[in-house]
């Protein structure tokens, strides 16, 4: 069974007991399940950063990932600008210095 490449897109969110958090967590989703069929949610993971005043800063995060149907390589302008508009988005709703967005080419076997 040969493997099929996938762009994976993922999003690290702080764990914070703000409605603003909960609400984003619940968007990405509704917009991951509707455009790419679903998405995968891990709560409570450990986290570590620097923050720009030079911290280190101890959180809770929660990543959220979805597989595309696009093949990385191929389509990466497509995954770069979608990543993009994520993290607009994230901004938009936010007001945090620490979120990551990541895309990565990953293979499902099929």
């Amino acid at each position: 069974m040969p493997l099929s490449e996938r762009a994976r897109v993922e999003v690290y969110l702080p764990d914070l007991p703000r409605a603003a958090y909960q609400t984003l967590l619940n968007e990405l989703a509704e917009e991951f399940t509707y455009t790419f069929g679903g998405c995968t949610i891990i709560r409570g993971l450990d986290g570590s950063y620097l923050s720009q005043a030079g911290s280190q800063i101890q959180d809770r995060i929660n990543l959220i990932y979805t597989d595309t149907p696009y093949a990385f390589e191929e389509h990466f302008e497509v995954v770069s600008a979608y990543a993009e508009k994520l993290k607009a988005a994230v901004d938009a709703a936010l007001e945090e210095e620490a979120v990551l967005i990541t895309a990565a080419k990953i293979y499902h076997a099929e």
